[in-house]
């Protein structure tokens, strides 16, 4: 009798641990099924950290509707861009143990230096998707996808048509005589032709010091002489021409503009100061909600009198990329494969961002001026490519610095050139 009872004891306490185990498995599968945002259990908090402050707004209000649909899911939107240093700010991120989630990422050299904290989106559901120029900046030697491209932009001079027309100009610049014409027929009729940002490093340093970069017969192979020491800045033809880029647009610039920031250079432009402005679609939303009625469109930034100068630089500004080591990897996957497969998402890419999708199955409706200019210009393949994720680290910064002494006339250009490559030499 008492053998009986034991063993009666003995299979109620292993029926009681077998329960405590399926109740544990069960909690644990709950907590899983919560973190893919089904609407039970915990709510987790997505860090992200971007650095296009032009679509801040828009890209809360679109993290708003994906909560909505994703009520586990909340992600927390922090914007530093439009003069700040972002690259320096990601960094202080990472060196003080508040690593995003989702961050933005330059790729070529950026990924090179960033790919350690990368996750691999190769096999995403989107990547079959992105546009064959989207693929190229985040992809390494092995064939592996690490960013989402954003979009694709453009940039060149942007120009106010009605400007144009009350100063005369019948036919827009495509060369530098053309442009200088321009610029002084503006003058002549009391209109400050450009605005001019050479307060912003990026400005000056990265997007106007890419021309004659993007005007090399083969750009790639420029910048590879450039670290090997088979080229050079002193001696070459475009960087030479460059010189007449800078002094045409400082000129005829507005006042100070080695001290003008990026919000007051599109300002200027926006409420009808100025007729051009070196920047590019990104900018169309600024201007807009200044001048809803602005008539613009783009212009290039020639280097010389050349049918081939009117092109403009085409590229994906900056990708998507998670940081593997997060703790909610698969919620910010989700994140991102929403963004640019959901109806809601594509519609505030297009309409809402004004953005160029770099993706096949998102159609490009609803651009502005700018972005279509933009478009037009892809189409025709008149387009040069985006060089300064190729330069060395940091580069760009000290090559602006340069920029503004010339400009300043601190020193002459001769000097100017063999500080870029003093510059390249000291940081490649």
């Amino acid at each position: 009798m008492k053998k009986l009872l034991l063993l009666c004891l003995s299979m109620l306490l292993v029926l009681g641990i077998m329960a405590g185990c399926a109740s544990n498995n069960k909690t644990e599968n709950t907590g899983g099924e919560s973190d893919s945002g089904s609407g039970d259990g915990e709510v987790v908090t997505l860090n992200m950290f971007q650095f296009k402050v032009e679509i801040a707004d828009q890209l809360q209000a679109m993290i708003e509707e994906f909560e909505k649909e994703h009520p586990n899911i909340k992600v927390k939107l922090e914007s530093v861009g439009g003069g700040a240093d972002y690259g320096a700010a990601l960094k202080a991120k990472f060196a003080s143990g508040e690593e995003p989630d989702i961050f933005n990422n330059g790729g070529f050299k950026e990924l090179e230096l960033w790919k350690e904290h990368l996750a691999d989106l190769s096999n995403e559901p989107w990547a079959e998707h992105v546009l064959p120029i989207g693929k190229v900046p985040t992809t390494d030697e092995d064939g592996k996808l690490y960013g989402m491209p954003v979009n694709l932009e453009g940039y060149g001079f942007v120009y106010n048509k009605d400007l144009f027309e009350k100063a005369g100009i019948t036919e827009t610049p495509k060369t530098l005589t053309e442009l200088k014409a321009a610029a002084k027929k503006l003058e002549d009729a009391g209109i400050k032709a450009f605005s001019a940002g050479y307060g912003e490093w990026w400005v000056i340093g990265q997007h106007l010091l890419n021309i004659p970069f993007a005007q090399q017969k083969d750009p790639d192979a420029f910048i590879e002489g450039l670290y090997d020491g088979s080229t050079s800045f002193v001696g070459n033809e475009q960087f030479e021409q460059f010189k007449e880029v800078i002094d045409t647009e400082v000129k005829y610039a507005n006042g100070n503009p080695l001290t003008t920031d990026y919000n007051t250079q599109v300002t200027l432009f926006a409420s009808g100061e100025t007729a051009m402005l070196q920047q590019g679609n990104w900018t169309e939303n600024m201007i807009t909600e200044i001048n809803p009625d602005m008539n613009m469109g783009f212009l290039p930034i020639p280097l010389n009198d050349d049918a081939s100068m009117d092109v403009l630089p085409v590229g994906v500004p900056n990708n998507w990329v998670l940081n593997k080591d997060s703790e909610h990897l698969e919620e910010a996957k989700t994140f991102l494969n929403w963004m640019v497969s959901s109806e809601t998402g594509k519609r505030y890419i297009t309409e809402e961002f004004a953005f160029i999708p770099a993706f096949d199955n998102i159609e490009a409706k609803g651009l502005g001026d700018l972005g279509q200019s933009i478009l037009e210009y892809s189409k025709a393949e008149k387009t040069i490519p985006w060089t300064w994720f190729r330069w060395p680290d940091g580069a760009n910064k000290e090559l602006a610095a340069t920029i503004q002494e010339y400009a300043a006339g601190k020193i002459d250009y001769d000097t100017a050139l063999e500080k870029f490559q003093a510059t390249w030499d000291n940081m490649k």
